[in-house]
């Protein structure tokens, strides 16, 4: 269920899904928006410290962000076909300390995350509250490859 402010609890873990980088999808994010020699060939990616092609860290991201959403409107859709109201949730005022820990390569199934690390109540916008957390993105092997901390708004219950 989409859950209201009061409803989240620091530690809470949500699955976001997870994808697998394809080399079709790596080479055409990259011509698109990242066209680097190891994301755009395998020749030339062998010419690198990479050794191999691999995804852009945007690319990584972006798949983050489209599961974040699919999650959060499926969330939302179980609320109300069990009859509940669902939350509002954002916008982000912002994002800090993304990291691009390990290159991920053609074949890699990435697992997202999100981990509750704190809770702050909006002083400016009383029917909200900021939510805190770890964005973290793990390979088949269980190895984090990517990770950011975000803060997003959720809506308060109604007094």
């Amino acid at each position: 269920m989409s859950a209201f402010f009061e409803d989240i609890e620091v530690g809470d873990t949500l699955d976001l899904g997870e994808h697998t980088f394809t080399r079709e999808d790596i080479v055409r994010f990259a011509e698109k928006y990242d066209p680097q020699a190891f994301h755009l060939s395998e020749e030339a990616a062998a010419r690198t410290h990479f050794g191999r092609l691999c995804a852009s860290g945007w690319h990584t991201a972006a798949v983050f962000m489209k599961l974040w959403v699919a999650r959060h409107k499926a969330l939302q859709e179980e609320a109300l076909a069990a009859g509940q109201t669902p939350a509002n949730i954002g916008p982000s005022p912002g994002f800090e300390d993304l990291k691009w820990i390990r290159p991920v390569f053609v074949g890699d199934t990435l697992r997202y995350r999100r981990v509750v690390t704190g809770k702050t109540e909006s002083r400016t916008r009383p029917d909200w509250g900021l939510v805190h957390s770890d964005m973290q993105a793990f390979n088949q092997d269980g190895t984090l490859v990517f990770s950011f901390k975000g803060t997003v708004f959720v809506e308060r219950r109604k007094r």
